[in-house]
């Protein structure tokens, strides 16, 4: 009979919160204003100054996918459009391409990076091509100037998929201030969290200015002010908008995590090379070094189960670690696995070879903030008796 090493199970993706943000969520309670309101300003203040850029250009919303939506309608992009975006991704970076009448179009990835591949991209530019999503994998910057390149050469707009990649940077750029949007998700298992939570960051005030009309019901510019001490105030529906603000209880939990965006990259930082120094060894495939060029978000560390290689297949291998305690994640099958792709789009797995590859073998390991020495050795026992 098998011994499990750990008895209590390991979460993946856990958040580290602490006492300010407990007391913040208390006093917003207590404040009784709890819908989108002061807190949601001041996180886009805070958030926009972390980015470098003004505080008008940055709209909270209520998820990521809400931020890609609305950057995809205030880019103009709609039916009879395409936007090029990469397979290894979560599904709702093609469904927001959806939701905004458009069509999604793959372009397969670079295997070494798993982000999309710009050459691959650049084949996939037909005349009806309106925009790109790249997506920073894990928190991997993607090759940003030539895609950059693309976009200017076929008048193209960029919308960045920085869901993993608050903290990351480009070549001296920070992500998501490069394209025409960047978008970011503070979900629960994110870098910096408020529950369920996105942003946008637009490069025009213009286009911020309408994402936050259209993330509230299309009512005119802060509306949430009506019910405020300076008198009441009508407002006026100016386009048909959508449910998509932040509350003030999700910005008071991401004030404070912002405030410690640093120290907890630096803490992931450390979890990354303690793994890439313990599972070097292993039969595993490993990320890719880190680029002295840019900077990597570190959140998510993954690696590769080859059935051959490992000796064991990557299934039974999330069987044996969740076996264990340890809990882990697979980011991502790719999207033409999926059968709604497949039926609705004609997508075969066949067509994208990296990154049905990639999604047929890739594990993340938990690299949370709130991880302890003993939880990473207790990781690393777990991977070895996997491959045992």
């Amino acid at each position: 009979m098998s011994i499990r090493l750990k008895n209590d199970f390991l979460v993946f993706g856990s958040p580290r919160i602490e006492e300010a943000e407990i007391e913040e969520i208390v006093a917003c309670l207590r404040s009784g204003w709890i819908g989108t309101g002061p807190k949601v300003a001041r996180f886009e203040h805070d958030f926009a100054a972390y980015k470098g850029v003004p505080a008008t250009h940055a709209a909270a919303l209520n998820s990521c996918t809400a931020a890609l939506h609305l950057s995809f309608v205030a880019a103009g992009i709609g039916a009879g459009d395409e936007v090029i975006t990469t397979p290894l991704t979560f599904c709702a970076t093609v469904n927001a391409i959806i939701h905004a009448g458009a069509t999604p179009v793959l372009a397969d990835i670079d295997p070494r990076t798993l982000n999309v591949d710009p050459d691959e991209v650049c084949r996939r530019i037909t005349a009806k091509t309106r925009a790109i999503a790249p997506v920073h994998f894990a928190g991997r910057a993607c090759e940003m100037d030539p895609l950059m390149e693309l976009a200017a050469k076929h008048d193209l707009r960029v919308i960045e998929d920085c869901a993993h990649a608050i903290e990351s940077e480009y070549r001296g750029r920070k992500l998501g201030t490069i394209g025409d949007f960047g978008c970011f998700s503070f979900y629960v298992t994110k870098n910096v969290v408020t529950g369920e939570g996105g942003m946008v960051l637009a490069r025009d005030l213009a286009s911020a200015d309408r994402i936050r009309v259209l993330g509230l019901h299309g009512m005119t510019k802060d509306a949430w002010k009506r019910f405020g001490d300076e008198g009441f105030k009508h407002y006026l529906v100016t386009e048909a908008g959508f449910k998509y603000n932040m509350t003030d209880l999700n910005a008071a939990l991401g004030i404070h995590q912002l405030a410690r965006v640093e120290p907890y990259w630096l803490r992931r930082r450390e979890i990354w090379d303690y793994y890439m120094d313990r599972l070097a060894a292993l039969p595993v495939g490993l990320p890719a070094a880190l680029e002295d060029d840019r900077r990597h978000g570190c959140h998510l560390f993954t690696i590769m189960i080859d059935a051959q290689h490992a000796g064991v297949t990557r299934d039974e291998f999330l069987n044996r670690m969740t076996a264990n305690g340890i809990g882990v994640g697979v980011h991502y099958l790719s999207l033409p696995e999926h059968p709604f792709y497949q039926q609705a789009l004609g997508w075969r797995p066949a067509d994208y070879p990296h990154a049905a590859k990639a999604g047929r073998e890739i594990v993340s390991l938990p690299i949370s903030a709130k991880l302890g020495e003993k939880d990473l050795d207790d990781v690393v026992r777990a991977v070895k008796a996997a491959l045992a």
